[in-house]
């Protein structure tokens, strides 16, 4: 589902692939593990939470995989990049170019392919506008002193000049101000939710909500999580909200299913076609 202000700039992609939830993947309705984070390898975890306010369906769960961007590269992949400009699932673009994991990129215009906001890396831009949303996920440093990856915000941060120093950019909705608190207004509407997040120590976080909630109280509820959650941006919701992740013999799909008005179920099991991700992938080890 995307943000009231931006109703019907995510046009519903048309074939669907099939759902699967593979080894040691959390199940629906499965209580969580009273130690959240599971180790996944160097620089990787997994974790699942439970919000305290209770969604009215599904399975209530908040997952989170953590990142350490110093052992793992963010990759920035781009259906328009591509002759054909074919839109895959999150699990099919992380399969084809090797990745460990996937989520959305960003809200994407009626194209099917073009963001709602800058989108660019290397040799390839999707959307040039530098648009009025405050948040910007920046990672392909230019210089070997910056930060692998970060989430930039312009309330707080030079951006205009930040965003020169790096390679990749995605702009999308900010979620968590520069003081660490939530800027989202509440509404009625509620949707599945996948977000990018960063916390205090720079990992990166890719967020994945299949409960619906509204926005402002999602936020709440990661402002309340062992995750010292930092900065954090809106990347899709409704059912092409998705996440994909393989780690050893963990392998891990999932997709949002509702949103207000529209899709109001939590029936989907397949995962969508979408034009932009991000994914990662492994650095080589460090050098000892």
């Amino acid at each position: 589902m995307v943000p009231k202000s931006l109703t019907g700039l995510t046009l519903v992609a048309g074939i669907m692939a099939a759902l699967g939830f593979l080894l040691q993947t959390p199940s629906i309705g499965k209580e969580p593990s009273p130690q959240p984070w599971v180790y996944l390898e160097p620089g990787l975890e997994f974790g699942t939470f439970t919000p305290a306010q209770k969604s009215s369906i599904g399975d209530n769960q908040i997952r989170i995989l953590k990142i350490d961007p110093k052992r793992f590269q963010l990759r920035l992949l781009n259906a328009s990049a591509s002759p054909g400009a074919k839109r895959l699932t999150a699990k099919e673009w992380a399969h084809k170019h090797g990745m460990v994991a996937a989520i959305n990129a960003s809200m994407y215009q009626a194209d099917n392919l073009t963001s709602v906001s800058l989108m660019q890396t290397f040799g390839h831009v999707n959307n040039n506008w530098f648009s009025k949303d405050r948040a910007v996920l920046a990672f392909d440093p230019k210089k070997k002193s910056l930060p692998p990856a970060q989430i930039l915000d312009r309330d707080c941060q030079n951006v205009d000049h930040l965003r020169t120093l790096y390679h990749t950019l995605i702009q999308s909705i900010r979620m968590v101000s520069c003081d660490g608190k939530n800027v989202w207004e509440q509404q009625n509407k509620k949707w599945s939710t996948a977000a990018i997040g960063m916390n205090d120590s720079g990992h990166i976080l890719f967020i994945h909500v299949r409960s619906p909630f509204s926005t402002h109280d999602l936020i709440n509820h990661l402002l309340t999580l062992p995750v010292k959650l930092k900065r954090a941006m809106y990347v899709e919701g409704g059912s092409e909200a998705q996440m994909y992740i393989h780690s050893g013999k963990k392998e891990m799909e999932f997709v949002g299913s509702f949103s207000s008005g529209s899709n109001e179920t939590d029936a989907n099991t397949l995962a969508w076609p979408i034009p932009n991700v991000v994914g990662i992938t492994r650095r080589p080890p460090p050098k000892k």
